[in-house]
């Protein structure tokens, strides 16, 4: 690494999306490495004395490394978009159980507004299923907040759903738009 030939004191990694952060666990009886460890193991190898990302998709990741992470928050930016959207009667939801921290932290922020949990299974990687909706969305503005997006697949079911129960309006944000495959073109067809 060039920053240790040139005698850096210190380098920090400046990596806003952790790309591994999904593979975080190992998937049962699969034998196949925790790639969010690897990488950490990389990074501490290489000569990285701190690392700084946005929004990493587990928290227990940041136990992954032999330095310290700090992981910053995309909430902040995410809300001054939200309090332009005249929000009529709002509730914030998470898409699934693990984003439950995030939407509650935005919910505070949005003068302690209620919430809403969306109950997913995934048969299978990248195809969910809505299962239940914990809350009451009929007649409300719902704020959707997930750490990313990746082929849109949870946010278009997602936010069929809400409809479905009666949402009058459903907003959706994220802190990492990955969009692979088809997901602009599934977004939008939602949005027609």
């Amino acid at each position: 690494m060039l920053c240790v030939v040139l005698s850096a004191g210190r380098i920090t990694a400046v990596i806003p999306y952790f790309g591994y952060a999904r593979q975080d666990r190992r998937v049962r009886s699969a034998r196949v490495p925790i790639t969010a460890k690897v990488v950490a193991d990389f990074l501490s190898s290489v000569g990285v004395d701190r690392v700084l990302t946005v929004d990493l998709h587990a928290e227990q990741i940041q136990g992954f490394f032999d330095v310290p992470v700090d992981n910053v928050f995309g909430s902040p930016i995410l809300l001054e978009d939200m309090l332009q959207l005249n929000l009529d009667n709002p509730i914030v939801v998470s898409p699934d159980i693990g984003g439950v921290v995030r939407a509650r932290a935005i919910a505070k922020l949005l003068n302690d507004t209620d919430m809403a949990i969306i109950d997913k299974r995934r048969p299978r990687a990248n195809v969910s299923q809505v299962m239940h909706i914990i809350g009451d969305v009929a007649g409300r503005d719902c704020v959707m907040v997930d750490d990313m997006i990746d082929t849109g697949g949870t946010l278009c079911k997602a936010a069929e759903a809400l409809k479905e129960r009666g949402a009058k309006r459903v907003f959706a944000y994220a802190t990492h738009p990955i969009f692979s495959g088809n997901a602009i073109q599934n977004i939008k067809k939602l949005c027609d």
